[in-house]
This record gives structure tokens, sequence and C-alpha cells, in this order.
């Protein structure tokens, strides 16, 4: 479960990172906006780090179904339009494809 909560805190850190510079570039915030945004983003690198996988490919792979359902919630909570079923839907397959790169039985 620990995995979860780092790729949970990795998946926050990224969106707002990424929203930062969305910020910028396509709302005309002013550019004192990336200064956050780059720390943000420096922090969901180290964060992902800390998941306890062995190879680092596998940790970003199950990663990305976090960061879409994430990505989802953002779209939800800070922009104020709700997901509909074809998001869920999609997100929920890219969960089921983490939870089975994450999961499933491997001999080494």
């Amino acid at each position: 479960m620990q995995g979860l909560a780092i790729y949970g805190v990795a998946a926050l850190a990224e969106i707002a990172g990424c929203f930062g510079l969305w910020s910028v570039v396509r709302l005309g915030k002013s550019a004192w906006w990336l200064v956050p945004a780059t720390l943000s983003l420096v922090l969901f690198a180290w964060v992902l780090t800390q998941v306890q996988l062995e190879f680092a490919g596998r940790a970003y792979a199950a990663y990305g179904g976090v960061y879409i359902a994430a990505s989802l919630a953002w779209l939800w909570v800070v922009e104020g339009v709700r997901p509909d079923r074809f998001d869920l839907i999609g997100a929920s397959l890219c969960l089921a494809g983490a939870a089975l790169i994450l999961f499933a039985p491997r001999s080494i």
C-alpha cells in the first residue's frame, strides 16, 4: 500500500507542476508560476524514486495508470469538469493494467 501512496503523491506533484506551465503558456499567468511548477516537478521525480521496485521501467509503467486516474481527479476537482463515462472506463482499464504490473507474481 505504501507504493500506491507514493504514486499518489508523485501524480499530484507532476500534475501540479505541469499545470503551472500550462497556466503560464495557455492561461496567461505570471512567469512566477514556473517557480513552484519546477519545484513540484523536481519533487515528483524524487518521490517516484522511492517506489520499492527492482526495475525503474516497471515502476514508471505502473505509475502511468495512477497518473491517468489522478489527472481525471484533477480535471474534476481543480478544473471543475466532471469526467464522463469514457474517462472513467479508460481510467479503470489503466488502473487494472497498473495493478497487474505491480502485483503479478513473478519469478526472478
